[in-house]
């Protein structure tokens, strides 16, 4: 609709120094012919927008960008940016949503926000999909990220709890959990100390509290090579133990979905009785057996002998227990 266009345009406008009709032809996915009438359009509507010609030539607004149109303070664009960026990978319309509020936002802002985005990372869930995540946890410490600043908590970690003062750099979700990797600063300066950077599961956070003092990431951190060695670890954890099953026409889809990257597709083959042969991972034998013990009428597992045996020895257990009632 024209006017979704004119807002948009007024957004990026008091956004920018100056822009051309062909960049806000680009922004609004329209043609030059139509963003130059946008603009005219706006100009006749009362709006102090005027265009200068030659090099450095473009559309303006009196009085310059700075003009905050929306009426948004910074704190409140970059906490409406932490919700947007929270639920990207479940509404598409929401990214685009993202972008453009962050290509209209005066560069001061966009800064902090420009942090939040790349300091997070939504991808696809670790084995069963829980709806645990601790959303506040996550805005906060995104606001952290935004205004780098450190942060400390305490954390239930495997062997207990732990107190840690930490500089968050990068937020991770994988379905409904949200894992945060952070380091402690190097020489209580405000730079974050990357080679101690440990990961920490949200949910797991006990007490999460603001720090005033400085906390960043070195120049050359990068969030996605640093979330992608995160996950290249963990998969190599999880998959140490792998097995070929034959799965059910109607099951793949569920499967694929139950064991997320711990699942692959090998073949369709008329030697497993027209069903799909899979390949699925966990950490040990007894725990894949465990994870596959209650899709035995969608899927019947090849090999090896080790997952059989212990799926064997699980349904024993399970019968002894249960064989007097």
């Amino acid at each position: 609709m024209r006017a979704d266009r004119l807002i948009q345009a007024l957004l990026l406008l008091q956004g920018r120094q100056v822009i051309t009709a062909a960049e806000l032809a680009r922004e609004l996915e329209v043609s030059v012919p139509t963003a130059r009438r946008d603009l005219e359009a706006l100009s006749m509507a009362g709006v102090p927008v005027y265009s200068t010609r030659g090099r450095g030539g473009g559309w303006r607004l009196v009085g310059g960008a700075r003009t905050d149109l929306t009426g948004l303070t910074e704190t409140e664009l970059t906490s409406l940016l932490i919700g947007l960026a929270q639920n990207a990978s479940r509404e598409p319309e929401r990214v685009a949503a993202m972008r453009k509020l962050m290509r209209a936002a005066p560069a001061p802002f966009r800064e902090s926000a420009q942090r939040v985005a790349d300091a997070t990372v939504l991808e696809g869930s670790w084995g069963e999909v829980r709806h645990d995540t601790e959303t506040a946890a996550v805005a906060q410490l995104q606001r952290a990220v935004a205004s780098r600043q450190r942060v400390r908590m305490q954390y239930a970690g495997s062997r207990g709890a732990v107190s840690a003062e930490v500089v968050p750099l990068v937020l991770g979700s994988r379905g409904s959990h949200w894992y945060l990797l952070a380091a402690p600063v190097v020489d209580e300066g405000p730079i974050a100390d990357v080679s101690r950077m440990r990961t920490y599961r949200v949910d797991r956070i006990e007490q999460l509290d603001s720090d005033s003092r400085s906390g960043v990431a070195p120049d050359d951190f990068d969030a996605q090579s640093a979330w992608a060695r995160m996950t290249a670890r963990v998969e190599g954890l999880r998959g140490a133990v792998h097995a070929t099953v034959a799965v059910e026409p109607w099951a793949v889809r569920a499967v694929l979905d139950r064991f997320g990257e711990q699942a692959k597709m090998l073949e369709v083959s008329p030697q497993a009785g027209g069903r799909a042969v899979m390949e699925v991972s966990a950490q040990h034998a007894e725990a894949l057996a465990e994870q596959l013990a209650g899709w035995t009428s969608a899927l019947e597992v090849i090999e090896p002998q080790e997952v059989r045996a212990a799926l064997s020895a699980l349904g024993q257990r399970i019968m002894s227990q249960y064989a007097n009632e």
